[in-house]
């Protein structure tokens, strides 16, 4: 596994260095100090997933997920201090996978690690993946391709995951717990703004309307409903 963190604060660094050496020996990690030489590390070496930080000293964290988006899917995990939910909602907004909130300890970081990369993977293919269509949104599971009126939409692995899980249980209320569960894995039931700012995410990408949604309906307090547009 190769792996790059984006982090000025050396301790960091060795910390996350030391969690994946623990647990996956022979792990390559490689480290820049800043955003600019992360984004070309990126570039150079096409790791299996990104630790990037917030603050950085030459670019903010939010505009290297942005320039890492422009060329890759890679999964990213940022890193972000206590109680900034704004950078945190942010981050998910622009493509980010998860985050942590410093301090975190090496047992969260390799079961957030591992849920990311088990997601990254995409989901095997089966009979029911067959292409899906409802009004102006088409759906190919085994290529992963999504197309809105007819022009390609680009998903992160997570969201195809929560795509997929929505569409597979089209019409059926579908509790926060049950889509944190199926699409993040176990440990992530209390976690329920990272679903909403992905639902968020999606419903964007989807042309669905954030205020009034039609494809993607809020069941308050509850979850969340697939509707089928040929049916609306």
């Amino acid at each position: 596994m190769k792996v790059v963190v984006i982090d000025d604060a050396p301790d960091i660094v060795e910390v996350v260095s030391l969690c994946f050496q623990l647990r996956w020996s022979g792990t390559e990690v490689l480290s820049a100090l800043d955003g600019n030489k992360g984004l070309e590390l990126i570039e150079a070496e096409s790791p299996d997933i990104v630790i990037l930080d917030v603050n950085l000293p030459d670019m903010d964290g939010f505009s290297v997920i942005r320039e890492i988006r422009r060329f890759s899917q890679i999964p990213v995990i940022m890193l972000t201090v206590k109680g900034e939910d704004v950078d945190i909602a942010r981050g998910l907004e622009l493509g980010a996978d998860d985050y942590m909130v410093k301090p975190f300890s090496h047992i969260e970081l390799i079961a957030r690690v591992e849920a990311v990369l088990r997601r990254s993977r995409g989901i095997p293919t089966s009979s029911d993946d067959r292409p899906y269509t409802s009004g102006n949104l088409s759906v190919n599971f085994v290529t992963n391709e999504v197309k809105v009126d007819g022009k390609p939409v680009k998903l992160t692995s997570t969201e195809m995951k929560l795509l997929r899980h929505l569409v597979r249980n089209e019409g059926r209320l579908l509790t926060h717990e049950n889509l944190l569960s199926k699409v993040w894995g176990e440990g992530y039931q209390d976690t329920r703004d990272l679903l909403r700012v992905h639902i968020q995410h999606l419903r964007q990408k989807l042309g669905d309307s954030v205020d009034s949604p039609r494809i993607i309906i809020t069941e308050h307090g509850m979850g969340y409903r697939f509707v089928r547009q040929d049916n609306v």
